[in-house]
This record gives C-alpha cells, sequence and structure tokens, in this order.
C-alpha cells in the first residue's frame, strides 16, 4: 500500500517553506544563545545537547512532506508512512548526513562519558590534591581573641546586611542586598562582603545609568555590618540585564571557557571586582573538572583579564569553590585506593562531612571540614583544611566528635532558650583542638558563642560574647587538666605592659562589678572583677603589668585580659 505522504525526494532545491524554517531556526538559535550564553567547548556536556537539539531541528527544515496527489491527500487519514521505503531511501542526502552526524555526536559522548568516569580514571581524579600533613600545634596559632574566624553563616549576614541600607531611603527603595556573600580576607581580618542589586526590572531601567551605588560590608567577629558607597556605580552585576549581565558579559568574552561560578571580592584598596574561575577536564572529555585559572572582571568599567592559577594576584582570596574543594578532597579519599576498593572494600576510603567553615589565615582564607570514614559514623578521624586562592591543602590525624554531634552538645546547654548552633570552625585553644560556633535565635540572629572540646565534647562552654565563653572554656580545660595551660609563674611576661594607676574605680553594670583603671597618659582600661579578685590590692599610684585586647572602636577603652601586680 502506498503511503498518503512520502518525503519528497525528487525536488533537488529548497521550497520557501524549508527557507522560512532554516530562518526561524537561525533566529531561535540567536536568542537562546544569548538567553543561555552556553560554553563552547568540546569538554562541556551542555555545548554538546545544544549541538545535537540543533541538528535535529535542520534535519527538520531539510524534510518536505507533501501529498503525492489530491485523492491521496482525501484518503490521508487511513494512510501511514512506509518507513522502509521512504524514511531511509527516500531521504535527502543531507538529511542523511544529518541523522548520522547525529549517532556519531551520541556515540562521542557516550563513548566520552565512559571515558571520563572514576572506573577508567580513579588515580586522575584522586590525584587532583596534593594533601600535606599538618602539624596542628604549629599550623594554627593559639587563639586570644579569636578574631580570625569567620563565624557568622550567610543567613545572619543577610539579616544584618538588610540592616545596614535599611535608613537609607534612596539606597533600600532601589536596590536590595545581594543574597550571595562572600568571605575575604581584609587586612588580616574575616569580612562578608555582597553588592547591591537591583530590586526588578523596572528599577534596573531606572537607574543603569548611574549603575549599583555600592555593597556591603560584614564584620562576622562583631556582628556589624555597614553600607560602603563608590564614587563610580557598578554597571556590570548579576541583577543586571542584558549585556551588563555579568554572567553573560563575562562568558562572551571568554565564548570558550567554563566557568564554575562568579564572586564578589575586594582588592587592596577596597575597590569591588568579580572572580569568575574556569575549569577544565583532567579526565577524558567531561571528567575530573577543576579550576585551571580566573577572570577578573571590573564590574564599574566591565575590563576583563585572564589568569592562569599560578598567576592570580595574592588580593584574591577564593580561586577554589568551597563545595568543589571538599569534592576534590573526596575524590582522594575514596579512590586513591582503585575504584573497585571505593565499591566493595572501603579499605582505607573516607570522606568530609556534609558542611564546611572558613577560616583566615596568614592573609589567606582557608575552608575547614571534618573527615569521617565512609561507615558515616558519628565521629570524625582527622580534619582537612584548604587554602582556597593556591589550593594548599593539609590533613590534621585528630580523631574526635564530628561537627554535628558537637552542634548538638552546643545546643543542649541553652536548650532551655531553644538557639540553634552553626556549622563550627576548629581553632586552637592552649594547644587543644577546639570548635567554636555561635548560637542563633529564632530570627537568625547571634546570641550567645559556644566552645565545644573536639575530643571530649561534653566539655561545652557558652558566652554572650566571644571572650566570655572562651574565658570559661579556659577554666573547664584547666579544671579537666587538658592543655598546656600556664599558670601565673609561667607567664610569658614579654606581652604584658607596665602602666602607672593614676585612678582606680569599681563600677556596677548590669549586676556585675567592673574595674575601670586610668592610667597617667589618660588611657583607660578595665576588666570584670570576679575575673581577676587580685584588683582589691590596687590604688591610685601603683605600677601594675596588663595584658589587652585591641582598643575597642567606639568606647575607646581596653579590655583588660590579665592583670600582674609588681613593684611600686
Amino acid at each position: 500500500m502506498k503511503a498518503d505522504y512520502e518525503v519528497d525526494a525528487r525536488g533537488k532545491k529548497f521550497g520557501k517553506k524549508n527557507v522560512i524554517m532554516l530562518v526561524i531556526l537561525l533566529i531561535v538559535e540567536a536568542i537562546y544563545y544569548y538567553v543561555k550564553v552556553p560554553a563552547i567547548n568540546i569538554h562541556s556536556m551542555g555545548f554538546w545537547n545544544w549541538i545535537i537539539v540543533t541538528i535535529i531541528a535542520i534535519t527538520i527544515c531539510f524534510i518536505d512532506f507533501r501529498p503525492k496527489s489530491l485523492s491521496d491527500k482525501k484518503n490521508s487519514k487511513s494512510k501511514v508512512i512506509n518507513i522502509d521505503k521512504y524514511f531511509f531511501k527516500g531521504l535527502p542526502l543531507s538529511v542523511k548526513v544529518c541523522f548520522f552526524t547525529i549517532v556519531a555526536i551520541v556515540l562521542v559522548c557516550a563513548v566520552g562519558n565512559i571515558l571520563s568516569s572514576k572506573l577508567v580514571n580513579a588515580s586522575k581524579y584522586a590525584g587532583l590534591i596534593n594533601i600535606e600533613k599538618g602539624d596542628f600545634i604549629t599550623d594554627i596559632p593559639e587563639s586570644d581573641n579569636i578574631e580570625d574566624i569567620a563565624l557568622m553563616d550567610t543567613e545572619t549576614a543577610r539579616i544584618i546586611g538588610e540592616r545596614a541600607i535599611g535608613s537609607l531611603s534612596d539606597v533600600v527603595s532601589q536596590y536590595e542586598v545581594s543574597k550571595k556573600y562572600s568571605t575575604i580576607d581584609l587586612n588580616g581580618k574575616p569580612m562578608k562582603v555582597a553588592s547591591l542589586e537591583y530590586a526588578g526590572f523596572i528599577k534596573y531601567l531606572n537607574n543603569r545609568k548611574n549603575g549599583i551605588p555600592g555593597y556591603v560590608l560584614v564584620d562576622p567577629v562583631k556582628n556589624e555590618a555597614k553600607y560602603v558607597s563608590l564614587e563610580e556605580g557598578i554597571k556590570y552585576t548579576e541583577s543586571g540585564y542584558f549585556n551588563e549581565n555579568i554572567y553573560r558579559h563575562v562568558q562572551m568574552s571568554y565564548p570558550t571557557k567554563m566557568f564554575e561560578g562568579i564572586y564578589l571580592e575586594l582588592d587592596n584598596e577596597n575597590k569591588p571586582f568579580y572572580i569568575c574561575p574556569t575549569l577544565k577536564a583532567n579526565a577524558g572529555l567531561f571528567g575530573a573538572m577543576d579550576v585551571n585559572g580566573v577572570v577578573i572582571c571590573d564590574p564599574v568599567t566591565g575590563d576583563t583579564k585572564y589568569y592562569a592559577v599560578e598567576e592570580v594576584p595574592n588580593w584574591v582570596d577564593r580561586v577554589y569553590d568551597g563545595n568543589l574543594a571538599c569534592t576534590k578532597y573526596d575524590w582522594y579519599g575514596l579512590l586513591s585506593g582503585g575504584y573497585w576498593n571505593s565499591v566493595f572494600g572501603n579499605k582505607g576510603c573516607k570522606v568530609t562531612t556534609d558542611d564546611y567553615g572558613y577560616k583566615v589565615m596568614d592573609g589567606d582564607v582557608w575552608v575547614y571540614t571534618g573527615v569521617t570514614s565512609v561507615n558515616g559514623d558519628e565521629s570524625n578521624i582527622g580534619f582537612v583544611m584548604i587554602n582556597l586562592r593556591t589550593g594548599q591543602s593539609k590533613y590534621y590525624d585528630i580523631a574526635g566528635a564530628e561537627e554535628y554531634s558537637a552542634m548538638s552538645s552546643a545546643e543542649g546547654q541553652v536548650q532551655h532558650l531553644g538557639y540553634v548552633a552553626s556549622f563550627p570552625s576548629l581553632i586552637n585553644i592552649n594547644n587543644v583542638p577546639t570548635y567554636i560556633m555561635v548560637l542563633k535565635d529564632n530570627a537568625g540572629l547571634v546570641k550567645q558563642y559556644a566552645l565545644v572540646n573536639v575530643e571530649k565534647y561534653n566539655i561545652v562552654a557558652t558566652g554572650n560574647t566571644q571572650k566570655e565563653a572562651l574565658k570559661e572554656y579556659k577554666k573547664l580545660l584547666k579544671s579537666n587538666g587538658i592543655g598546656s595551660v600556664q599558670n601565673e609563674e609561667e607567664a610569658d611576661l614579654s606581652e604584658y605592659k607596665k602602666i602607672y594607676v593614676d585612678d582606680i574605680k569599681f563600677i556596677n553594670i548590669d549586676s556585675e562589678t567592673y574595674v575601670y583603671i586610668t592610667d597617667k597618659q589618660g588611657k583607660v582600661y578595665k576588666q570584670i572583677f570576679k575575673e581577676n579578685e587580685m584588683y582589691v590590692y590596687v590604688k591610685a599610684g601603683d605600677f601594675i603589668l596588663v595584658k589587652t585586647s585591641e582598643e575597642d572602636s567606639a568606647t575607646g577603652i581596653y579590655e583588660i585580659t590579665d592583670m600582674q601586680l609588681t613593684e611600686k
């Protein structure tokens, strides 16, 4: 039986409909590329999917189904296309070429996936990270004021950041703070930074000429935020449209690069830049993706420059994303003994815990996470710290409670208040590995701080400030005989300074007695009396030795962390 419709293999020229379909296809392709901006790179699976769909669309444009006769058309409902006769034999050569091209691409992708898999390339996946054995006491200095730790999570940073612009009517009515905060090192201290974003398309149109006027800087130690105004507005941003969208701008500037993400950072002059890491496949076509460089974009001018990993400027903190850094360690921990061992034997296999924290050390931002066995028990066998700029990785062989167990222990101390613990960071207190974390209320605001001993997580100290929690924790260590706690006779006096007591006062504040001392130069120092009752022996005209924290920027008063009597 003849088919009602058959492929027209007789005509050698395009019909008008074919031309129209091709024109529509080209327009759709242009719009798709402009909207999605896929990377034109053979190592991107998305690129191959795009090519396959495009070739299918082109194939359809080549096919022309036409009725052979009017009578055949009338009987079309009872007819079917003879696939054997017309689909293979009757198709034009161009359609056949498209068909076999699709088959070839699918085969290439299938083979590429197999050759990119962990089964074939376990050693390449495991070899992406070089693990050094770290020394906890040497690498992580003892924390006195715990000012190098980014305790605040992004959720809390958002709440505080919104407050920073809440009183700026001209800003808050047109812009909103980005939900993406970057943890950075700013002059040796951890900070979180986020740009303002347009609050919708209409407000973008109204303000695009001047751009976004500033960014928000959040101090995760002091729980403070401030709005920083810029002389020139940010033109290229995540909330921008058309060519001023930062993703589109960077991808179209480097069409063959595969980008891992975009992060806002500040250079040494506090000028904002977008850091855009690029990826490279290290196993087959699609496997073992790792960062091979970054594109740095000036969001004011749109200028971009590519740097290889080893050439990235020192002020850049985030070349490697925290998720990627932990994934690379997981590949190392699971696949170092081979793929089949990771599936069946699990000998020596270990993975990171479900989350991670940040720590600023030596001018760089490190990501920290615990390491546990693949059996998924509630204890860590060690910890790993990864430098997010250089990729340097250190493993610390310290067994103890895993992070979530420590969080539960801290929450148990304040269960009557209903506070929730954030993911902790690892610090060194008197050479003892210690978790530190914040405790938040239902509104997401930081209410207290907690320190939990890693090896004995029933040792928990909480306080309304970091210093209160730290002092209480040191007392617990001393009472439990843990750590290298120095007594007064062994204290390093080089850390103290000698002051002349010009005046001393005992003042009650919130049911607490504070000692206020004014020295001969007019500087003021304070300490809670119960922390050192030796103040009863101090009077005007005496000399004392004091160890202090930094001057409080709001009051100009130095906080005494320790005091010792000396000669007059």
